[in-house]
């Protein structure tokens, strides 16, 4: 039997130090296919991705996304936001994510296998939902990246309200976009080895 841990709640969180996050300077921007070949390559030294995606949000009932307009793979010193609008680029995103011998680790993953696959038309290989990991260390509700972060390493993980509603479609993301984006990803994978599961 295991032991049932409480989830911290908003107030504990809130009282915490901030999460060390991910600078501009460790966010790569991957639109055209030369840059996403690029961060392939660099991507292929880890065995563990952080791994999320955003789509432009819905806003009434019965609206369908045509999401996910952005994936996020992050490694534990970079993070790599990849814009779906070319389809070269797509088509190497969509590699990645049925590559075999790869884990990519993240919270809240269900929706973004539907998407995926209906986008991208691949299923994700090696997908590791890291809320079950947390369930079945007795856990009984869904971490999320917040809990996680202030379980495992007593911080606090700042998520901006505006950025999760922003547009994610756009030509352009703005520099708040790419920080929030990639910092889901890299918070997972940070999450992924303190955790010891590698």
């Amino acid at each position: 039997m295991h032991t049932q841990h409480a989830t911290p709640s908003k107030e504990q969180i809130a009282l915490l130090p901030e999460f060390d996050r991910l600078g501009p300077s460790r966010i790569a921007l991957v639109t055209t296919a030369a840059q996403a070949h690029e961060a392939h390559a660099e991507l292929s030294a880890a065995t563990v991705w952080g791994f999320d995606t955003e789509s432009k949000p819905t806003f009434f009932k019965d609206q369908v996304s045509d999401g996910p307009h952005i994936v996020q793979l992050a490694t534990l010193d970079q993070a790599w936001v990849f814009q779906l609008h070319d389809p070269a680029c797509r088509a190497v995103v969509a590699h990645l994510l049925a590559l075999p011998g790869f884990t990519k680790a993240g919270f809240g993953l269900g929706d973004d296998r539907k998407r995926i696959q209906s986008k991208l038309g691949v299923e994700v290989v090696g997908m590791l939902e890291l809320n079950t990991v947390f369930r079945q260390r007795g856990y009984r509700k869904d971490m999320g990246v917040k809990g996680a972060v202030a379980v495992l390493f007593n911080q606090r993980f700042i998520k901006s309200k505006k950025a999760t509603t922003s547009n994610w479609a756009l030509p352009s993301l703005s520099q708040a976009q790419l920080v929030y984006a990639a910092n889901d990803a890299y918070a997972a994978v940070r999450v992924f080895h303190a955790l010891g599961l590698a």
